[in-house]
């Protein structure tokens, strides 16, 4: 037995229209400016609590980020999630093509990132938590800066 179809355009449906975008925006800003890692650092704690990672697997901080964290770092609001002591600290970095000089250094508070917001088009600022006590830390956010990504 053969089977006719017809393809003719007169039974076929038309492709529906395409979705409005917001001001010709593919993405949300919010959307498109940060990255949370808060995923991986569940993952890491409960491999820690699990016995799947000692704590020196999770607790290796380089002196360097040590020493940033003890005299830049921004105070968190919690606890450590390893020791439980208060000594967590919040670092950033800035990372970015045009940055030259400034470009993996460490920024001490907000008004030096606006300064660099205001001058380059793009760059990215990674925040790491870090522990004072037990060298905890883990890359908590990296966002997107510039005048690229203002407002």
């Amino acid at each position: 037995m053969i089977y006719r179809i017809d393809i003719s355009r007169k039974h076929r449906r038309p492709p529906p229209p395409p979705a409005p975008t917001p001001r010709g925006r593919r993405y949300t800003p919010h959307v498109r400016r940060h990255t949370d890692y808060v995923l991986a650092r569940r993952a890491a704690l409960r491999d820690y609590r699990r016995g799947a990672l000692t704590q020196a697997d999770v607790c290796d901080a380089h002196p360097e980020l040590l020493r940033a964290a003890r005299h830049v770092g921004e105070e968190a609001a919690q606890a450590c999630p390893i020791c439980g002591h208060r000594t967590l600290r919040y670092v950033s970095y800035v990372y970015g093509d045009a940055l030259k000089s400034a470009n993996g250094r460490c920024v001490s508070g907000s008004n030096e990132l606006e300064r660099l917001g205001a001058r380059f088009d793009e760059f990215a600022r990674y925040v790491v938590e870090v522990c004072l006590d037990c060298s905890w830390n883990h890359l908590g956010r990296r966002e997107l800066h510039g005048r690229r990504h203002a407002g």
